[in-house]
């Protein structure tokens, strides 16, 4: 062919062997219009319909929208629409549902949570959510109250369908391998369309399958293979019989109990649990026993220790591993944060989360360092910091994990461990009522680690928390301190006497009273010689600060020759913690080279202050006495300055340290010595002697384990040697039991009724408060089965016509009976009513057979329901029909309102007479009349003829004179020859009570209703007919009875709850149907003071504040201190007090409308104090200015700032919430204005590491 014959086929071209994919990434970028996604048009589809224009108008009967959507369907391999499918719109919204497979939060509100979320479902709540979804008739939902893994009971599969998705991945049996079933079938269902260009398809799994040599390629070479363990589903426990008489005993364990079904190690055998002491939800181990093959049963340890561990650490840290809860009661200095450090240990190694909560904030900071040094990743969260919100292991106070909890907060899904230090501190009265809220609202699937100092009920509060997590407790306790300690008396005051120091209790525990007599002598020479040389009046040597500073110099002087230093000197007073470190300036307990690195440490972590707020007297005061090894510890103290402390003390430059009592509460900083400056502290109310849980507290400080063999503590007898018996209940006294403290605030009742499931009756009914409640429940149960099969065989047939009357006769009585019972304490207990009750006054009692009878009142000696000692005449009558019925006080009260027994007195004169303990509730009148009496000689003479022998005496004639005039006076009143006068019980009653005045109101009905009905009594065998409907009602009655003690009715604090609510919807919280408004939302928000402070914000109080003026205002909710300096106050905010004072009292005449009073404990609602102060520093005044506007000391004013703070950012989120964005500028504008300085200096232990080393 000629060269130029391809010219003349221009138009013709060889095919490509492969196409050309420049033009086709060419056309693919810059043509995505032609991607075949994007043909909409193949699947859009017209229906045709008739036009209604009467359709406009009309409405559906059910005015609910659609249940169902159509939602596109796509090709999965190319994306393209293949068609459409119906689905069905989730009935819930993930903000209220309880499942830990609802949608996660967005990150920035995951950790803390947000109101408008629901909490997750807490243990033990399944069986209220199983009524409600009945009640509801809710289809979607499958919810297995018999699975008790996490995450199973509302059907999810949290291990293979991620949170808020609806598809997951089918993992293998191995939980490894990933099965391709359901990737199948819905491919099955789709059919992939015919015009697909085949070279867009990319199947990823024949790429992976195709190079299968590379799995484990990059796999190291010494990596162990991990075994799955297999979920243990029950224990097994044996039987153990207890001589013990409590309330334990009908708990002991007899059936197989049911555990979570979580992943087990199987490392303890039952041989080992002899002679331990366990009820059906607790258990408490017996630490005597050795641990055989702790190591070898424990194959993955997750902390090692340089140390060997104490059997109780052992024996808590296998429990742990077998995924059970467990409460750790330990001596203080015992070890117990072994078994904290090793629960988050454990957390780290199974990828999960721990939380640590303490009971104050100072602790958080100190147990975050601490743990930051031990484990490196750890966060902290408190009111005003946020520090590495995302980390494993999260420290916080317990206020703060209440609020995650409520919130739903996201860290709960990843949650393994919660520590509970110092869960002793349930106790405070103040505070301790959050520790039961959070131990109820905890989920299944969360472990609980509680450690607490050694309380006599653990099993009891043990038993409480399992049956409520309905997951098995054990307990793990130390017999004894691993370090004893001696205790002194010192009664030294010079350095003639400074080695006066005698033992009272050596280290077995045993009172040496030889030591004490001891002191007391020596201590009644250095009276005696202080009067020779001052004179009879000089009896006390320390009444002035000279003698004082005598004293501690020569005791300093006397430890330090026995080498008794370091020493805590907890004096209970902050005034005199400053005190004595100032007058003990004089004492230099340091090196040159100590002071040097106590000066160059203080400045250093001055460093961080402004210029000004370095030279606060304060901080010079304390810079100066610490050059000397002497510290002070108090609550007045700068923060940053205790912390400072706190750390030269822990490294041991610091000897000597003057602390109050909260330096004791849980951080562990041993001394050798622990001095008591005073054995009594004044607590809020009275100045009283240290409970034995105090003096422990306090007193195990002494002694370092692994320095000292044994610690010290010494009394310090300034004003003399306490007494015998006091000093013995102080020092080996039992300590306090774990007690409930729950109570009902607003917060928590708006909080939970957001929540369907978790109610505020199932919260109290929960409750540690209600534990005897809780542990009879199971016998109720029981008896109210055996009173329903009784009503059915007695109650089957319909009551007689005829009885009807009575019936109602019945009922109208029994109320009235219940209405006496409650009224009558109240009547006789007024002080003109009581005046009139001497001895020989004549009653109308009706006990028993002595019905409506006269009596003569002896004394109120008696036992405490029935004190009232009464002589009546022994008119008592044998009846002579057969009941079916066991005979019993109620019946012989309802026949005593009937027309048999309408005459009082007797028919026919006696002698016989007997003497009576009656109650309140069996009196019936206190007349005017008096006879005269000897009390003493009638209850003698009728006591001596109750002896065998002297049975058939005569009569002593008191007795004999008291019983023929009572026997004369009731013939005479029952013939009418005498008629009696009354004392009107009412006519002095005070009524202040709407609840009061309801029950009069009540009285004097049914009184009426019972005259009235008093006809229908009068018939032929009135006994013989009642008695049918008698059996009849008491039988209905004894059912109602076990149906009342397990309803929520029968719940000590249900009244309190009723009347509570009633004081939300006066004030439109919620509504008539207890669905929470606007104002309860915003309410739910509020840490403390919820109501107030809600109504200043929708009452518009702050409206024409400056930021400043608000900031000021709001301190009088967090300052709690007293002060004598009265503040000035400008005219803004002089009104604002003002306007505070006058809806605290609007709240105040409300809620004792509805009789809500203030818990036990609660301090003042309003504290003005400190008003003018945070003015003044909210005007960025310096802090040395605002200190001369007060005598309240440095740490308190910062304290309360730092409190305000937090109050701010909850108004803030208030405006928000109400849609105020004014107010959401101003209370951002306040927060900015007082969060600076000192007052929010950096902690020195949530900084880096290598700033604050000592």
């Amino acid at each position: 062919m000629p060269i130029n014959t391809e010219d003349e086929f221009t138009d013709f071209k060889l095919p490509p062997i492969f196409e050309d994919l420049n033009e086709r990434v060419k056309e693919y970028i810059l043509k995505p219009e032609r991607l075949s996604i994007h043909k909409w048009e193949r699947s859009q589809t017209h229906w045709h319909r008739k036009t209604d224009i009467d359709s406009l108008i009309k409405t559906d009967d059910e005015d609910f929208g659609p249940d169902s959507t159509l939602e596109v369907v796509r090709d999965p391999l190319t994306g393209e629409i293949i068609g459409l499918e119906e689905i069905s719109i989730p009935i819930e919204d993930d903000e209220k549902s309880l499942s830990m497979s609802r949608a996660p939060l967005p990150p920035s509100l995951a950790t803390r949570g947000t109101t408008t979320q629901s909490p997750f479902l807490p243990a033990g709540f399944e069986e209220e959510l199983q009524k409600i979804l009945d009640e509801a008739q809710f289809v979607d939902i499958n919810i297995d109250l018999n699975n008790d893994e996490q995450g199973k009971f509302l059907g999810e599969d949290l291990l293979t369908t991620p949170p808020g998705s609806k598809e997951g991945v089918l993992f293998g049996e191995d939980g490894v391998t990933v099965l391709n079933q359901p990737n199948n079938e819905v491919a099955e269902k789709t059919e992939t369309p015919k015009n697909i260009d085949i070279q867009n398809e990319i199947n990823l799994e024949e790429v992976v399958d195709s190079n299968a040599h590379l799995v484990d390629f990059w796999k190291d070479d010494d990596e162990p293979q991990v075994k799955q363990q297999k979920p243990v589903n029950k224990i097994k426990t044996e039987t153990v019989q207890t001589d013990d008489d409590n309330f334990l005993e009908s708990t002991v364990i007899k059936p197989p109990v049911e555990l979570p079904e979580i992943p087990v190690l199987n490392i303890t055998s039952n041989t080992l649990k002899a002679g331990v002491t366990s009820t059906e939800w607790a258990e408490m181990i017996d630490v005597s026993l050795p641990v055989p093959e702790f190591t070898e049963n424990i194959k993955d340890m997750a902390h090692s220790y340089p140390f060997e561990l104490d059997n109780f650490q052992k024996q808590a840290i296998l429990k742990l591993e077998e995924g059970h809860h467990v409460f750790v009661a330990a001596h203080t200095s015992a070890g117990k944060t072994v078994v904290a450090e090793y629960a988050i240990a454990m957390s780290r190694r199974n990828c999960t989360r721990a939380i640590y909560t303490s009971p104050i904030k100072a602790l958080s900071n100190q147990k975050y360092n601490d743990f930051n040094k031990l484990f490196g990743e750890v966060g902290l969260l408190t009111g005003d910091l946020q520090i590495n919100a995302t980390a494993s292991c999260l420290v916080m106070t317990t206020e703060i994990l209440r609020s995650m909890l409520y919130c739903g907060s996201d860290v709960t899904r990843d949650l393994e461990f919660v520590i509970f230090d110092e869960v002793h501190y349930i106790n405070n009265t103040e505070r301790g009522y959050v520790w039961e809220e959070v131990l109820i609202l905890l989920p299944a699937h969360v472990s609980i680690v509680m450690l607490s100092a050694t309380v006599p009920n653990t099993l009891q509060f043990a038993d409480w928390v399992g049956r409520t997590k309905k997951r098995k407790v054990y307990v793990v306790s130390t017999p004894k301190r691993p370090v004893p300690l001696c205790h002194y008396l010192y009664t030294g005051t010079n350095g003639k006497t400074k080695n006066e120091r005698f033992l009272v209790l050596d280290h077995e525990g045993q009172f040496q009273l030889r030591g004490y007599n001891e002191a007391v002598a020596a201590k009644k020479a250095r009276e005696s010689d202080n009067k020779k040389s001052f004179g009879p009046k000089g009896g006390k040597q320390y009444s002035n600060p000279k003698a004082d500073q005598t004293m501690w110099i020569a005791f300093i002087d006397h430890l330090r020759q026995k080498d008794k230093l370091p020493v805590v000197a907890f004096t209970l007073s902050r005034n005199r913690c400053d005190q004595n470190a100032e007058n003990l300036m004089s004492v230099d307990l340091t090196t040159a080279k100590e002071k040097g690195h106590i000066r160059s440490f203080f400045l250093k972590c001055l460093q961080r202050l402004k210029e000004p707020d370095r030279e606060l007297p304060q901080v010079k005061r304390l810079q100066n006495v610490l050059e000397n090894g002497i510290g002070v510890h108090h609550s007045g103290i700068l923060p940053l300055l205790k912390e400072i402390v706190e750390m030269l003390f822990q490294s041991g430059y610091v000897k000597i340290l003057f602390a109050t009592e909260t330096f004791a509460m849980g951080v562990n900083m041993p001394a050798r010595t622990v001095v008591f400056d005073e054995t009594t502290k004044f607590d809020g109310l009275q100045r009283r002697t240290l409970l034995p849980a105090e003096y422990i507290q306090m007193a195990g400080r002494a002694g370092r384990r692994g320095l000292d063999d044994t610690g010290t503590v010494i009394i310090l007898c300034k004003d003399g040697v306490p007494d015998l018996m006091t000093l013995k209940g102080m020092m080996m006294g039992i300590p306090e039991k774990l007690t409930s403290q729950f109570r009902l605030t607003y917060a928590m009742i708006l909080s939970l009724l957001r929540v369907a499931t978790v109610s505020v009756e199932g919260m109290m009914q929960r409750s540690f408060r209600e534990i005897n409640q809780i542990v009879q429940s199971d016998n109720y149960k029981k008896q109210l089965l055996l009173a329903e099969k009784e009503y059915s065989e007695k109650c089957s047939t319909p009551l007689a016509s005829h009885l009807a009357p009575l019936a109602t006769f019945y009922d109208n009585a029994s109320t009235y009976i219940d209405i006496l019972n409650n009224i009558m304490p109240v009547l006789l207990s007024q002080s003109k009513v009581a005046k009139e009750i001497v001895p020989g006054k004549i009653f109308i009692i009706s006990a028993g057979p002595y019905i409506n009878q006269l009596g003569v009142y002896l004394n109120n000696n008696g036992p405490r329901q029935t004190p009232y000692k009464v002589l009546v005449l022994n008119t008592a009558e044998q009846d002579t029909n057969r009941y079916n019925f066991d005979i019993d006080e109620n019946w012989f009260r309802i026949l005593g309102f009937s027309t048999m027994y309408d005459g009082i007195g007797t028919e026919e004169s006696t002698l016989d007479h007997t003497i009576l303990c009656i109650g309140p509730k069996n009196i019936v009148a206190i007349t005017k009349t008096t006879i005269k009496i000897d009390v003493n000689l009638v209850i003698q003479d009728w006591e001596k003829r109750q002896i065998p022998r002297f049975k058939d005496a005569p009569v002593g004639s008191s007795c004999g004179s008291v019983v023929q005039e009572l026997s004369r006076l009731s013939h005479a009143v029952r013939t009418g020859a005498t008629n009696l006068e009354y004392i009107n019980l009412k006519q002095s009653l005070p009524v202040t009570s709407g609840e009061l005045l309801h029950l009069l109101d009540d009285m004097a009905e049914y009184e009426e209703k019972l005259k009235t009905q008093k006809k229908y009594t009068d018939i032929a065998n009135f006994k013989s007919e009642f008695a049918i409907v008698y059996e009849r009602k008491q039988t209905e009655r004894k059912r109602d009875k076990y149906k009342r003690l397990l309803s929520f009715e029968n719940l000590a604090l249900y009244p309190d709850y009723q009347r509570r609510l009633l004081v939300l919807r006066e004030l439109k919280y919620i509504d008539e149907h207890d669905s929470v408004m606007l104002k309860g939302r915003v309410a739910c928000g509020m840490g403390t003071n919820e109501l107030i402070i809600s109504e200043l914000v929708f009452r518009n109080v702050f409206t024409d504040k400056s930021p400043a003026e608000i900031a000021a205002l709001l301190s009088c909710f967090v300052f709690q201190a007293r002060t004598q300096i009265e503040p000035v106050l400008t005219e803004k905010l002089a009104e604002g007090c003002k306007a505070i004072e006058e809806i605290d009292n609007d709240l105040m005449k409300i809620e004792a409308n509805y009789m809500v009073n203030q818990f036990e404990g609660q301090p003042d609602r309003l504290n003005f104090g400190l008003v003018r102060v945070v003015y003044e520093w909210a005007l960025e005044k310096p802090f040395a200015e605002i200190m001369d506007l007060t005598d309240v000391q440095e740490g308190i004013i910062v304290r309360c700032i730092q409190q305000l703070h937090e109050l701010l950012i909850d108004v803030k989120d208030a405006a928000v919430a109400i849609g105020d964005p004014k107010l959401q500028a101003k209370m951002m504008e306040a927060s900015t204005a007082i969060k600076r300085d000192i007052v929010f200096a950096a902690s020195l232990y949530t900084t880096q590491k290598e700033t604050v080393t000592v």
